[in-house]
Formats: C-alpha cells, structure tokens, sequence
C-alpha cells in the first residue's frame, strides 16, 4: 500500500510584519501631508483678506495721482478713501477688519483662520507718479501671504 502525503495548503494573507510595515508607511505619508494641507487651506482662506485691500488699494493709488503725493490720503471717507471696514458679527468671512491708518498704511486683518494674521500694504509715491507697494505683517512671517 502506498501512502502518499497530502498536499500542502499555502497560506494566503499577508504577514503581521508585512501590515507593520503598511502602517508605518501609512503613518509617515499622513504626518508629511497633513501640515501641508493645513497650510494650503489657511492660504486659501487668507487669499480672502488680501483681496478685501484691493478697494483701499485703488483709491490711495487714485487719490496719490490726484493729489500729487500720499500727504492727503490717509484720512478714511476723503478725497476718496474708502471708511474702514469691520466685519459686523465676527462669525462670516475671514475678514475681521480693513483700515487705512497713518501714511495711507493699508492693514487687514483676519480671523477664523488657525492665527488672526495681518497684512499690511505700505505705499511708496514715486516721483514718476506711480504708487509701489511693499507687503508686511504677520502673515508674512508665517508664509501665508
């Protein structure tokens, strides 16, 4: 009588240092992607308070060829300026507040974003006539600007 051995079943599945290894890749692709994201979306959001400035732009550029220099237009609701804006109840848009302060200096600022940034916006009257525009604050710092 010939006894002969059964076939060996093979295993299917993967092996717990295979799922390890998995994880861990898993792990180290989130931790490199999740700031990355957190930034990208607080940019996207901040994009709104660069774009509220454009009006107060305009106008002190407008008012600087009217006037032949910024002397006289940092003064909000004359010779153009817009009045300062604030944001009525704090809970919609990113935008909190849009002032034109001393030296026709633009400054926003935001909120609902992880930081209430600010971005500033200070004006240079060249002597062609042309207004050039040097950005700062504290978005600047952090890169979102």
């Amino acid at each position: 009588m010939l006894i002969t051995a059964a076939p060996k079943q093979s295993q299917a599945g993967f092996t717990l240092i295979e799922l390890m290894i998995v994880v861990a890749i898993v792990g180290i692709l989130a931790a490199v992607a999740i700031p990355s994201y957190l930034n990208y979306t607080n940019k996207a959001k901040f994009s709104e308070v660069i774009q509220a400035t454009q009006p107060f732009k305009v106008a002190v550029e407008a008012c600087a060829q009217q006037q032949g220099g910024l002397t006289n237009c940092a003064t909000p609701g004359s010779n153009g300026i817009p009045t300062d804006f604030a944001s009525v109840d704090g809970t919609t848009g990113y935008v909190a507040s849009v002032a034109v302060g001393a030296n026709s200096v633009i400054t926003a600022t935001s909120q609902q974003i992880s930081s209430n940034y600010t971005y500033t916006l200070t004006p240079t009257y060249q002597t062609n006539g042309q207004v050039t525009w040097v950005k700062g604050g504290s978005c600047d710092a952090s890169g979102i600007c």
